[in-house]
């Protein structure tokens, strides 16, 4: 484990640094406050630091301030050295921010016990905020496909509309587009070839669409086999070469399943915000185009008629 080393007393840090080796830790070395804050800010930083209250520019406490205002995550756990001994310095080290202190001149008992502490503690840290990442995958990711679920996907909608509204929609410029779509005759794929390959179908068809879309485009499932696809910054011909190119891509392949391969056509329904549009119109806007492709033989995208 990689540990900061900020000292700016030449002894002090030379003992550090051969303790560290010792024990089989990585010091990366600094003699000031300012040099440590610039590593403190790289991503890479080392998860522990031993900074020295007393430093030129700036000082240990300032450093460990600066710090704790980023919340980072997941934060350094940081051991503020110092000589001062009194109850009331060492409430404000910890009061700063500081997970631990050590009181020079320091033996290499304590400071070893003291690391340890900080390296368990990171260790736990590390776990928890792995387990948070899960957990906020699985609470805005469908278990299925893997893209984001009914209620992700529907927040990003809205954070996508407020933008567009933001940047003029009404000036002519890009437009925000989406397309509401499902699998044509799905029920007769669960009911010919059972429920696995009626999962697989909607996973490669996920998996072809993803394939295609453009990087800041957003694509989740509303439930069953519909899909939304957020489009920003299209209109006119880029909005319709994009959606037309996906029931074209997806009728062009074949999906592996149990039950062999299997063609699918989808049918979009393709809508374009106008001024002041609200969230729940333009998905009915965009619903109701997907049913009116349906009714025409699905395997296409059908406009609504604002397009």
């Amino acid at each position: 484990m990689r540990v900061l080393i900020a000292e700016d007393d030449l002894t002090t840090r030379t003992i550090l640094v051969g303790l560290l080796k010792k024990w089989e830790y990585e010091p990366v070395i600094v003699a000031d406050g300012q040099a440590a804050w610039d590593i403190l800010q790289q991503p890479d930083t080392p998860p522990l630091a031993i900074l020295d209250w007393m430093m030129p520019g700036l000082d240990g406490l300032e450093v460990i301030r600066q710090v704790r205002f980023r919340h980072d995550e997941p934060p350094p756990y940081i051991i503020l050295l110092t000589s001062r001994d009194q109850k009331g310095d060492i409430l404000t080290g910890l009061e700063s921010g500081a997970n631990d202190y050590i009181k020079k001149p320091f033996s290499q008992e304590e400071l070893f016990a003291r690391i340890r502490v900080g390296q368990r503690s990171i260790e736990l840290q590390a776990r928890l905020y792995e387990t948070q990442q899960i957990l906020a995958h699985h609470a805005t990711h469908d278990p299925l496909t893997g893209i984001l679920n009914r209620r992700a996907i529907l927040e990003q909608l809205s954070k996508e509309l407020s933008r567009a509204k933001r940047n003029n929609l009404h000036n002519n410029g890009p437009r925000l587009s989406i397309g509401f779509f499902d699998i044509d005759k799905f029920k007769l794929i669960n009911d010919q070839y059972g429920h696995q390959a009626g999962d697989e179908v909607l996973k490669g068809v996920v998996n072809l669409v993803v394939s295609h879309l453009r990087a800041y485009d957003s694509f989740g499932r509303l439930g069953g086999d519909e899909f939304l696809v957020i489009a920003p910054e299209t209109d006119g011909e880029n909005c319709q070469s994009l959606f037309e190119r996906l029931a074209a891509m997806v009728a062009g392949c074949q999906i592996q399943t149990t039950a062999g391969d299997l063609s699918v056509t989808v049918s979009i329904g393709v809508a374009s915000a106008s001024v002041n549009e609200e969230l729940d119109k333009f998905l009915d806007n965009a619903d109701a185009a997907m049913y009116q492709g349906k009714r025409q033989g699905g395997n296409q995208a059908f406009y609504d008629k604002k397009k």
